[in-house]
């Protein structure tokens, strides 16, 4: 009897004791679902989990936007706490692969630098890019719409611009100084000033064509001052316009023409941009074309800055004019679709986007796309002559590889090397370029 007694008692004790432990169980359950929802509506603030957003340029060691994008990450990551931006650099000619490879492959980083108009045009059509129309409006009193043209597309918009870039020509004044040179106004005042110095032993222009986005910056500043921009733009977009047409055959001849004169480098075939460039800075050639951004890279790198200064790419004959300029404002910041961080990004976006524009041209580096509201008196006077370039433009064309769509630009940058290493001819080279538009 005591033992049954027992027994009982036993197991009493034994259903209290799973009793309490179940309900300890499920209390403890419903603690971690509170603190996990309290977790993710805090991270949704940004207030405590830190957000990490990746972003891809150009912007390398060696770029004179570097220091601007340092600087303007610094700024964010300060105003922002809790958000860490990863900055990962490529060299421009394998940045145009990779990026179109991410979007392919659906492996963009959740920020991304890319060039507006055609470039980017396949990259928002197969829907990988946000639209920041939703974002814009506390930036509009100080981005104008001018500088977005490029990044909309179909009236929407899908990028934030920082820059007005163009090209221009880049000079050693000490070395034309010292062998008598005025600054060409225009073809023939251009030709017989490289005539003059390859006379006196000095190699006249620095070029890559390595890197055939650097011979595209003389080639498409001779087609547009050719052929004008009217027709340069219907060219390339497809719009009526065929670019087997004497214009642009002209343009190309005038390219064999210098490269006949014997004006760039020997071995230019196998020189990097940054390369040829360290060759102009060391006054080993006279002149180099290429994008306002060198205004930047000639207060540090050359031993004497004040040796060099600016002209505009002269007027050549034809329907362009000297005041027709390749570039505007194509640089810019897009989004990931598919971040999980899209209002961030997307502030991101517009913050870098703004600081770049402000330390850039403070640098010297760019022409400011954003409104400038601040001390810009320190500019050097290279740049400022660049940004007035800018203010008496007649026309920006945008350049050839952006303009056009990507698989076109390819093929164009290809078919430039070839027409550079005499492979083909100009008259080739226009038929080749009409066939490529044509499909």
């Amino acid at each position: 009897m005591k033992k049954k007694i027992l027994s009982l008692l036993l197991c009493i004790m034994m259903a209290a004791s799973l009793a309490v432990g179940c309900g300890a169980k499920q209390e403890n359950t419903q603690t971690n679902e509170t603190n996990t929802e309290t977790s993710n509506s805090s991270t949704s603030n940004g207030s405590t989990e830190e957000i990490t957003l990746t972003l891809w340029s150009i912007a390398t060691e060696s770029d004179a936007f570097h220091p601007a994008y340092t600087k303007a990450i610094a700024d964010f990551e300060a105003a922002n706490p809790g958000v860490k931006i990863v900055h990962e650099t490529f060299e421009n000619q394998s940045y145009k692969t990779k990026i179109k490879s991410a979007v392919a492959a659906n492996e963009l980083p959740d920020i991304f630098y890319t060039w507006g108009g055609g470039f980017s045009k396949p990259f928002v059509e197969s829907g990988k890019v946000l639209p920041l129309d939703d974002y814009f409006g506390a930036y509009q009193d100080e981005l104008p719409e001018a500088a977005l043209t490029n990044v909309r597309f179909d009236g929407k918009l899908y990028g934030a611009t920082y820059t007005t870039p163009l090209s221009a020509v880049f000079y050693n004044k000490k070395i034309f100084e010292e062998n008598g040179l005025q600054v060409p106004t225009n073809w023939d005042e251009f030709i017989a000033v490289c005539k003059t110095l390859k006379e006196k032993g000095i190699t006249p222009i620095g070029i890559s064509a390595k890197d055939t986005w650097v011979i595209a910056m003389t080639h498409d500043n001779l087609v547009l001052k050719s052929a004008g921009p009217e027709k340069v733009a219907a060219a390339l977009t497809k719009s009526g316009q065929t670019y087997n047409d004497p214009d642009f055959i002209a343009a190309s001849a005038k390219l064999r023409e210098l490269i006949d004169l014997g004006v760039y480098p020997e071995g230019a075939a196998g020189l990097s941009n940054d390369e040829a460039s360290a060759m102009f800075y060391n006054g080993d050639v006279a002149m180099f074309i290429t994008g306002s951004w060198m205004a930047g890279s000639l207060q540090t790198d050359p031993e004497n800055p004040e040796d060099f200064d600016v002209f505009q790419f002269p007027a050549v004959g034809g329907n362009g004019k000297a005041t027709d300029f390749m570039g505007g404002a194509t640089d810019s910041f897009m989004v990931n679709a598919s971040t999980p961080h899209k209002d961030i990004a997307a502030k991101a976006a517009f913050e870098l986007a703004k600081s770049i524009s402000k330390y850039a041209y403070l640098d010297g580096a760019g022409i400011a796309a954003w409104k400038i509201d601040y001390d810009d008196s320190s500019v050097n006077p290279i740049t400022k002559k660049i940004a007035n370039f800018a203010s008496e433009a007649t026309s920006f064309t945008i350049w050839y590889d952006t303009l056009m769509e990507a698989e076109d630009a390819g093929e164009y940058l290809a078919l430039l090397q070839e027409l550079y290493m005499g492979n083909i001819s100009p008259e080739e080279f226009a038929e080749a370029m009409a066939n490529q538009l044509e499909q």
